[in-house]
């Protein structure tokens, strides 16, 4: 019998002066429209959204003061009666956050996770080994003193 394990995670750790909360994929769709767009107000973010996931303005409203409670985005001005936020958290931040929480739910171990993704068909041999590959180079750049690329 073949367990099969579908993880999704939205869970970023406290980075700055984010605090340690979960984002929704709602929550967290919004944001990357902010690091897409940088400083912006809700219309500009409702503006950018792709047609099929436009939804009300007030629902993008909601989420982006949910964002700003979170910490994730703060206010930077105000513009006639609309407000402009940016980011508050960097996409590399975020992700690494992402990654540390992924792992801790295969108790750390970088393994356990690559074994669960290649049993799913999420990662293939292909993958695989361009990753190791990729981790070969940068282990070769460190050694001579420069920056690795992975």
């Amino acid at each position: 019998m073949i367990l099969q394990t579908h993880v999704v995670v939205a869970s970023p750790r406290q980075v700055g002066d984010m605090k340690k909360e979960r984002l929704s994929k709602a929550e967290t769709r919004i944001l990357e429209q902010f690091w897409k767009l940088g400083t912006s107000s809700v219309r500009e973010i409702l503006d950018s959204l792709p047609e099929d996931e436009r939804v009300a303005y007030t629902t993008v409203q909601t989420l982006v003061y949910r964002l700003e409670e979170k910490g994730a985005v703060r206010k930077v001005k105000k513009i006639g009666n609309a407000q402009l936020f940016e980011p508050a958290i960097n996409q590399s931040e975020f992700r690494s956050g992402l990654a540390r929480d992924l792992l801790d739910l295969f108790g750390g171990s970088p393994r356990m996770l690559v074994s669960n993704l290649l049993e799913t068909g999420t990662l293939t041999l292909k993958d695989l080994k361009a990753l190791q590959s990729a981790a070969s180079n940068s282990k070769k750049n460190r050694r001579l003193g420069g920056k690795g690329h992975a």
